[in-house]
């Protein structure tokens, strides 16, 4: 996983940016083979749900971000990704899309999910053909941030962590994280990430909960609201998944503007408390949580039979 377990997972829990540098070299971006978990939820949910998942604000122009994140995909993996200013090619996929015309290519007879790929491609919208095809090659979600008003003015989000992108798209960066619980030193924060983001220098941060939603395509529409409902809280622990996300920023110099980058991965607790300390710091760090961060993230009626399976694993552990 991308998720930084140690760093990441720390008691007492905070709602904070939690921002660090990214060293040189580092990548950003996660090619995805064909016919992958990532690739196969963004593949549905790109063809019956495009519209909740591609979206911008009336009169942005997403050119330049664009361009800027085909470059550094080719740059970052030259072997799953060619750019040469007018035609994307996702070389592992064997799809290519001309940004100009909104010409699809198929390189058939390598990969068996050629021609699903392409197929989607061809029903979205010609000015969203490039981002859907970036989606499918890369098992990272996008976002522009714009620093010149502090707005998320785009999105193509497949993977959304129980929050609904149409809600998102146009608002200040600080009343997108609004809702979150205990949100003061993330509000607080909010000009200086804005700031941060568009600069020289790229950032990554993490965040994380506790679930039993098994995909990774968590909208809102399409998540039950009492999830935990009917879970054995004898045995949560087999039935609960850690849900992580690596978030990083992309700058695009000259433009005033970033590309948000969100890595969602799924990993069963199980496996999640395999090494030695894992479940008690899953268990510290759930202890200290406060009770909006609870309500909030929907672990309010799980946390005790949650706390106590944790106990119990790093006992046995031990």
């Amino acid at each position: 996983m991308a998720f930084d377990f140690d760093a990441a997972i720390q008691a007492p829990f905070r709602m904070q940016p939690g921002l660090r540098r990214l060293a040189t070299g580092t990548p950003q971006l996660t090619p995805l083979a064909a016919g992958g978990r990532h690739q196969r939820e963004k593949l549905a949910v790109l063809s019956a749900f495009s519209s909740q998942a591609l979206l911008k604000v009336p009169g942005f122009d997403p050119g330049p971000a664009l361009t800027g994140l085909a470059e550094h995909a080719a740059r970052e993996h030259p072997q799953a990704w060619d750019w040469d200013g007018r035609t994307a090619h996702a070389r592992h996929l064997g799809v290519s899309v001309n940004a100009t015309a909104q010409v699809i290519e198929l390189q058939r007879g390598r990969f068996g999910l050629g021609d699903e790929l392409a197929r989607c491609l061809r029903q979205l919208p010609p000015e969203w053909r490039l981002t859907g095809l970036l989606s499918l090659a890369f098992a990272e979600d996008f976002a522009v941030v714009d620093g010149g008003n502090a707005t998320i003015p785009w999105l193509a989000v497949a993977l959304p962590s129980f929050w609904a992108p149409e809600d998102k798209v146009g608002r200040h960066f600080a009343e997108v994280h609004a809702p979150v619980a205990d949100n003061t030193l993330l509000l607080r924060a909010s000009d200086a990430l804005v700031r941060m983001a568009i600069g020289p220098e790229r950032w990554e941060r993490f965040v994380w909960t506790l679930t039993p939603h098994t995909r990774l395509h968590a909208h809102p529409e399409r998540v039950d609201p009492a999830r935990w409902t009917g879970v054995d809280l004898t045995t949560i622990g087999q039935r609960s998944w850690l849900r992580t996300e690596r978030q990083t920023f992309i700058p695009l110099p000259g433009s005033a503007q970033a590309v948000f980058t969100i890595l969602v991965e799924l990993q069963a607790l199980t496996e999640a408390t395999e090494p030695p300390g894992r479940a008690m710091a899953l268990h510290d760090a759930l202890a200290s949580m406060s009770p909006a961060v609870l309500d909030y993230r929907g672990l309010a009626a799980v946390r005790e039979p949650l706390l106590h399976w944790l106990a119990g694993r790093g006992r046995n552990r031990g």
